[in-house]
């Protein structure tokens, strides 16, 4: 009678953990951006390549990014962008921008490609995305990190 018994609950201990197991767990988590590459034009204006970064177990699609850029702790200016672009789990995705930067980040940067030193810059601001099956959500991004000039290609860091 208590073999029945126990044979009873591990089956029903059995049959609840298989119930629990509905599939693989759909995490968001925060996405990232930053600079993959940074290209100085001849009429001054630069194109950033900007990298999204989806953290998240799931496909998120970037609908809108606002973020301020800092080059050397010196205001460049804001990169706004409706990039509408989906990125897979865990995977990043590059779109690239047209920025006009401010009269002071054109002469930071100048100096830095002059004296081919590295540049550090920082984004902060906000990414609006969707995760797949949800609503948009505006996420936070403030991200911190460093340029290297390119050899052999002038006016481009990475």
């Amino acid at each position: 009678m208590i073999r029945r018994g126990l044979t009873a609950m591990v089956f029903l201990a059995t049959a609840l953990l298989a119930a629990c197991s509905g599939g693989p767990v759909r995490r968001v988590s925060e996405p990232a951006a930053s600079i993959q590459q940074l290209t100085v034009h001849a009429n001054g204006s630069w194109s950033v390549d900007l990298r999204l970064q989806n953290y998240s177990s799931i496909p998120m699609r970037f609908d809108r990014v606002s973020l301020s850029l800092q080059v050397d702790g010196h205001d460049a200016g804001k990169l706004e962008a409706a990039p509408a672009v989906s990125v897979g789990p865990e995977s990043a995705d590059m779109v690239t921008l047209p920025f006009t930067p401010s009269a002071e980040a054109k002469m930071v940067l100048a100096d830095t490609l002059a004296g081919r030193r590295s540049l550090p810059y920082s984004l902060k601001g906000t990414a609006n995305a969707t995760p797949e099956e949800a609503k948009p959500r505006d996420f936070d991004i403030d991200g911190h990190s460093t340029l290297n000039p390119v050899p052999g290609l002038d006016g481009v860091l990475r």
